[in-house]
């Protein structure tokens, strides 16, 4: 199968098997992960070598994007109406995750420091999307339903930070760098990334806004918009900064600076589906199907207490708020879907770690799989739970 033709199997298979796993109230994404996995090379070979080899390629244009769509989240206005509960919240139930699956596999299943903070720090991710589904679904509305909306919408921007740092510590760590005075370095280097990234989001974000003036149709600002996180994602690329954070600060800096501004995240969303299909599908075909068997109590132990840490620093940041019950009881139930940047950073790993980064992957992929299809269910639990799912006959069950 030639690469074109490989690519026109993939678009088409993967929006048949999404429809087809639509019927048993699944998530899309959940379909294009088990497709890649079917026809990727640990199966049946179906999808041609070259187009394997753009994985990497792909995931920095979609993790751009989806970075870039993540920075709307922070505009000043939408601060100011989620409040202190989505702050303290979302901080504390993605380092909760972190804090305690980075312990878990360090102290119970006796894994080097740097495999653990990896670990650690992919945990702390959360999938809007199929949070957000649900919610759709069931016509949920209230403050339960608005607590939660606005602890996804920001929670992945806290792993990319989380992320960003672990990593650069790890890696410091993998390379046997154990000095007291260079793990300090690291650390600050990690900071200088992370400002660095700043930078560049603002400069571009600057650019992107007074340049557009002189735009004049809507197929002028799709390519428009494009090209400047295109642009964005290879600058970060090119000064080894972090991809994702480079984007997200590019799309926060960008809606601070103008409400009209809304217009460049509405138009990239008539292009990107078919490039997270491209995504899902590749991340499942990377699958290691010849180590699952190795992976039973380290996929287990992340299964299980990446929700315990969710669920446990979820509960505290409601109660430090001063949030209702039922979002100090549920919330964290509406946290248990994982994807898209928990993919990206295992990804990430997978490359930077040669040795082990099949191993991280393949156990994200893993659990990714079953978090997908438990999550939604878990949603519904607690949106009913906080009296917020409404029926067709407009009563609350």
């Amino acid at each position: 199968m030639n690469t074109i033709l490989g690519l026109g199997f993939i678009l088409l298979a993967g929006l048949f098997s999404a429809r087809l796993i639509n019927k048993i109230k699944f998530p899309a994404v959940t379909a294009y992960l088990l497709l890649g996995i079917v026809i990727g090379p640990s199966v049946f070979k179906l999808i041609p070598n070259n187009i394997i080899g753009a994985s990497g390629l792909i995931s920095n244009i979609v993790l751009g994007i989806i970075a870039f769509s993540i920075g709307q989240n922070f505009s000043i206005d939408n601060f100011r109406r989620i409040g202190k509960s989505v702050i303290w919240i979302s901080v504390l139930e993605a380092c909760g995750a972190w804090v305690l699956v980075t312990l878990i596999f360090l102290i119970l299943l006796k894994q080097p420091l740097y495999i653990s903070l990896i670990f650690g720090a992919i945990s702390s991710a959360t999938a809007p999307a199929a949070t957000i589904m649900v919610i759709r679904e069931y016509r949920a509305k209230g403050n339960f339903t608005d607590t939660l909306l606005g602890v996804v919408a920001i929670d992945d921007a806290w792993c990319l930070i989380i992320f960003a740092i672990s990593l650069a510590i790890s890696q410091a760590i993998s390379n046997h760098m154990l000095a007291t005075f260079f793990l300090i370095r690291v650390f600050f280097n990690s900071i200088l990334s992370i400002f660095g990234a700043f930078i560049l989001g603002g400069v571009v974000a600057i650019a992107l806004y007074y340049l557009s003036r002189y735009l004049r149709t809507q197929t002028e600002l799709l390519i428009f918009t494009l090209g400047f996180v295109f642009l964005n994602i290879g600058i970060a690329v090119w000064l080894r900064l972090s991809v994702l954070l480079a984007n997200m600060f590019l799309g926060a800096i960008l809606v601070n600076i103008n409400k009209s501004t809304f217009n460049f995240f509405d138009t990239l969303k008539t292009v990107d589906s078919p490039l997270f299909l491209l995504f899902f599908v590749l991340a499942g075909a990377n699958l290691e199907i010849g180590i699952l068997d190795r992976l039973g109590l380290i996929g287990l132990a992340y299964l299980i207490f990446r929700v315990v840490g969710k669920l446990i620093g979820a509960g505290l940041g409601a109660r430090i708020s001063g949030a209702s019950g039922s979002i100090r009881r549920y919330l964290g139930l509406g946290l248990v879907p994982q994807a898209g940047v928990a993919l990206g950073c295992a990804l990430i790993a997978k490359s930077d770690f040669p040795k082990v980064g099949g191993m991280i992957f393949t156990t994200i992929i893993a659990t990714t799989v079953v978090y997908e299809l438990i999550g939604p269910l878990c949603t519904k639990f607690a949106l009913q739970k906080a009296g917020e799912v409404v029926v067709e006959h407009g009563q609350n069950i």
